[in-house]
């Protein structure tokens, strides 16, 4: 087996070792399924509520928002903060000292949080089902359409993250980031048709992969006649993936350059740096 060939399989181990340490530790996973269950709380409450005078549910047309969120915040944020804390406790500087560690490393850091991921998406469609209803999850074609945007959403969003944790470098400075990101789900239209929006807030949002991976849930989850309180009332399945698939591409091409980048500049003195300034700000 070729070297590469080895560190991809060394990456399906850390991804299949970190998954265990995670559903078998009561703290990983109360980590884990927190967030679900703040928001299945959340959704309860609006249940009966409607959109405008559509009739429609609020708590039925926020669900697929919900999982649409979970995919770009988890994938964007949380990936970049495993790089972060990797970078600063040494792991990806073990990682560069094996031979082609940079890919095993970078192979079990996206499966473990890709599964993890899918894992609360899942929680929340299951619960939000029950809880929630109006979900209308009923035909190959809705589980075809649920699929390839999830794959999608998180080949879209992971590299991102990955760039994310590269760029900014610290987890102080990650902290500064979150704002920014919620900012972007704010006004992206994730949670509710982005028709509720003013027209220049429709044209930035539609650039961003938090509009289209709404959309795209929406699409697989809702009933056929929601689609009438959507822009030119069209699910838009082609413009979803062309739009999700360019952000895939950008990411997946730059992540590597930028990762291999970082990982060239790390040492054992700019790590030792870095924890002494941590330190520094601690006392």
């Amino acid at each position: 087996m070729s070297a590469k060939g080895v560190a991809v399989r060394a990456g399906l181990r850390r991804t299949r070792i970190e998954l265990r340490q995670m559903f078998t530790d009561p703290q990983g996973l109360a980590t884990l399924f927190l967030f679900p269950a703040l928001i299945m709380i959340a959704l309860f409450f609006m249940r009966n509520g409607t959109f405008q005078s559509t009739g429609y549910g609020l708590a039925v047309l926020a669900l697929p928002g919900v999982m649409g969120t979970i995919v770009f915040f988890n994938g964007v944020y949380t990936i970049g903060e495993s790089f972060v804390l990797d970078r600063e406790d040494g792991t990806l500087l073990r990682a560069k000292a094996t031979p082609n560690g940079m890919i095993g490393y970078f192979i079990g850091r996206i499966g473990t949080n890709a599964t993890a991921v899918l894992v609360q998406v899942m929680a929340v469609l299951g619960a939000g089902t029950i809880i929630v209803g109006g979900v209308s999850l009923n035909s190959a074609r809705s589980w075809i359409v649920l699929v390839w945007v999830l794959v999608l959403g998180l080949l879209a969003t992971l590299p991102l993250g990955a760039l994310l944790g590269a760029v900014v470098g610290t987890a102080r400075g990650l902290f500064f980031v979150t704002m920014p990101l919620m900012l972007v789900v704010g006004v992206s239209g994730i949670f509710y048709p982005i028709t509720a929006l003013p027209g220049w807030l429709q044209s930035i949002a539609q650039v961003l992969p938090c509009y289209w991976l709404g959309l795209g849930l929406r699409s697989a989850l809702l009933p056929a006649d929601a689609v009438s309180i959507e822009i030119g009332q069209s699910w838009r399945h082609l413009e979803t993936a062309g739009v999700l698939g360019a952000w895939a591409l950008v990411g997946l091409v730059l992540a590597p350059i930028v990762l291999g980048r970082m990982a060239r500049n790390e040492s054992g003195s700019k790590m030792d740096e870095r924890r002494d300034k941590a330190l520094a700000r601690a006392y």
